[in-house]
């Protein structure tokens, strides 16, 4: 039985996805600490624990990968549940994993509590956020994922100085408890008016720009979507992507520490601290920045656009690298040239195999960043073990981002036009 739903007046529908929007972003802000400013509580847990820092930060990179190599799995549930229950639970399991973390006397039940219930938690609150927008935004899939996945960088920002007095004034345990509910209380109550759009949603003024000409006319299944050699060229490409801007993300501070510039002084302050702080606020700024570009002029064209922008961005840093004030501005370009992958690859992927399955199709995508960030930290790592300094790491982070962008201009867009006529 089909029963008729009157059409809301277009300037509420209008309100209503930006309201929605506003709700995942502070849903994505309330899940970044726990990866953003682990790092704060490593002192404290070595000193607790009796643990190496190389024991303890497997805590983290089970958080990743539990939040990468999941995602399927977790963007199913979003799918098949709905984000208002979803995203509550990974609030409730994010959060919980704080307050159960303070109680850890020993180095395996941090594992389970910070690790792993944690990284299931943000996993699903990610990609289901993700998912949900390029559902509510057809005409500006890009600007909108660039916004909910710079909300996820942004929101260590506003906790890091809180978080990092508390610990020192009343320990790393009460800490856990104190911002481990506030930040559960945040997105549960975010997600209470978080709602999935109809499956006919159409942006209430016709889409405009290059992008718009360049998506599907039905949804795939993911079943489907993996059979299509595009899926298998955007994972390569994310991966590609991935591990270049990890590689950088993981060895800023040895950088600049054997190049001498970590300490010197820029505007009062040491360079690399200051080269960080700023990395952040390019890193989230890029995000909607890029997703508005490719809205406008296409997604591969951006893509093309900002790969280039990196790898010129490395070939400079690395020519000027012992200067401090251009190791900052050059390190923080570098940053704008990566972090928007976050927005152009799910909205690229979602133009491609349309919104119905828009989550649990990104979660599978989403696992190119579970490869970078095992590639990349060891890659590095042996490259400049073998060759004895870090041109090579330099050179393989240009050649990855040049190719990615060559890849994006000529195969990705003759592919996606294929698959398109197709469908």
């Amino acid at each position: 039985m089909t029963t008729a739903v009157a059409t809301p007046h277009p300037t509420a529908k209008y309100l209503n996805r930006w309201n929605q929007l506003i709700l995942g972003v502070i849903a994505m802000m309330a899940i970044s600490s726990p990866q953003y400013v682990w790092t704060l509580f490593t002192g404290p847990l070595n000193q607790k624990l009796g643990t190496t820092l190389a024991e303890l930060q497997w805590t983290v990179s089970l958080l990743v990968i539990l939040q990468t190599w999941f995602s399927p799995f977790q963007a199913y549930l979003v799918d098949r549940f709905g984000p208002r229950a979803l995203i509550s639970l990974g609030a409730l399991l994010s959060g919980g994993s704080w307050v159960l973390s303070a109680y850890a006397t020993n180095l395996w039940a941090l594992y389970f509590t910070y690790g792993v219930l944690g990284g299931f938690g943000t996993g699903i609150i990610y990609v289901g956020i993700i998912g949900l927008m390029v559902r509510w935004f057809p005409d500006h899939r890009g600007l909108a994922t660039g916004l909910a996945a710079a909300g996820y960088g942004f929101g260590a920002f506003f906790t890091s100085f809180p978080i990092d007095s508390m610990i020192k004034s009343a320990g790393y345990a009460q800490t856990f408890i104190v911002w481990g509910v506030i930040q559960g209380l945040i997105g549960i109550i975010a997600a209470q008016w978080l709602r999935t759009p109809p499956e006919d949603h159409q942006a209430p003024v016709a889409a405009r720009g290059a992008a718009a000409a360049q998506q599907t006319r039905r949804s795939y299944s993911p079943r489907e979507m993996l059979k299509s050699p595009v899926f298998y060229l955007l994972f390569l490409m994310m991966s590609m992507m991935s591990t270049s801007g990890l590689m950088v993300v993981f060895n800023v501070g040895p950088f600049a520490k054997d190049f001498g510039v970590a300490n010197l002084p820029v505007l009062g302050m040491a360079a690399l601290p200051l080269s960080l702080t700023f990395s952040r606020l390019t890193n989230g700024l890029t995000r909607p920045f890029f997703g508005w570009i490719s809205d406008h002029i296409g997604r591969e064209a951006t893509m093309a656009l900002a790969f280039a922008l990196e790898c010129a961005a490395i070939l400079v840093l690395f020519t000027y690298i012992h200067q401090p004030a251009l190791f900052v501005v050059l390190s923080g370009l570098v940053f704008f040239g990566w972090g928007e992958i976050f927005s152009l690859f799910p909205s690229t992927l979602t133009d491609t195999f349309g919104p119905k399955y828009a989550a649990t199709n990104y979660g599978f995508l989403y696992i190119a960043q579970g490869v970078g960030s095992i590639l990349a930290g060891p890659a590095a790592a042996f490259l400049k073990q073998q060759t004895g300094g870090w041109t090579a790491v330099f050179i393989v982070v240009a050649v990855l981002d040049a190719v990615t962008a060559l890849l994006a201009i000529t195969v990705l867009r003759s592919l996606r036009r294929r698959h398109l006529a197709q469908g």
